[in-house]
């Protein structure tokens, strides 16, 4: 089995490389879990956090009444963001900032929703990430999580495996299993696996809602 281990260092040299090109490789490709990702984390409440902004090739599609804030752990992308947004004039966009997935520089009980669009793979520490997510989010809230999301099993499982060396060197995971972010919720205990939702292209991209248990 191939074990490929991402680093801060190897992801912010892939996104300097692939920030100016970005949106024209990925903008259709993503966009249906894009969407799902944006009209979920409205229809849970206003006030939503995006870790891995990216490009900002999500924020065009959150609700207006939204109030949005971005983080990215590359300047190059966040720049490129800082672009959309103006361009656009994308109001409902609060702030973006260059920050750490593992740290978090919010406040505890921040967001409504946290979302997590094509990035838990890329993470070195998914589930430290997934603990500060949690952190930041209010008692009721969902963390909502989109990517290429394996179950392991037949001959998915083996091309996934054997496609992982070649994915990686473009920022990539093929082989991140659904089962790690459920037995994380598990682990945890005050979250439940509410929803997984396959999306564009034949389900090969998935979207996982993770919904916060409020205290009795």
């Amino acid at each position: 089995m191939a074990v490929i281990r991402n680093s801060a260092e190897h992801q912010q040299k892939v996104y300097e490389r692939w920030a100016p090109v970005y949106d024209r490789v990925y903008r259709g490709l993503l966009r249906d879990g894009h969407r799902t990702v944006a009209r979920l984390a409205a229809e849970v409440g206003r006030d939503i956090l995006e870790v891995g902004v990216g490009t900002g090739l999500v924020l065009p599609y959150y609700p207006k009444h939204c109030r949005v804030t971005g983080i990215d752990l590359s300047e190059h992308m966040i720049a490129k963001a800082r672009e959309k947004v103006a361009r656009a004039g994308l109001a409902h966009v609060q702030s973006l900032h260059v920050m750490d997935a593992h740290n978090l520089e919010f406040a505890d009980r921040s967001f409504d929703a946290v979302c997590l669009p094509f990035v838990i793979t890329l993470i070195p520490d998914p589930e430290r990430a997934l603990d500060e997510c949690a952190r930041v989010l209010h008692s009721g809230g969902e963390i909502i999580v989109a990517s290429k999301l394996g179950d392991g099993r037949g001959l998915q499982g083996a091309i996934e495996e054997a496609v992982a060396p070649l994915v990686h060197r473009v920022g990539w995971s093929s082989s991140f299993r659904i089962a790690r972010i459920v037995e994380w919720a598990k682990r945890r205990g005050d979250f439940e696996v509410a929803e997984i939702r396959r999306v564009f292209p034949n389900g090969f991209f998935k979207v996982i809602r993770l919904k916060h248990r409020m205290a009795a």
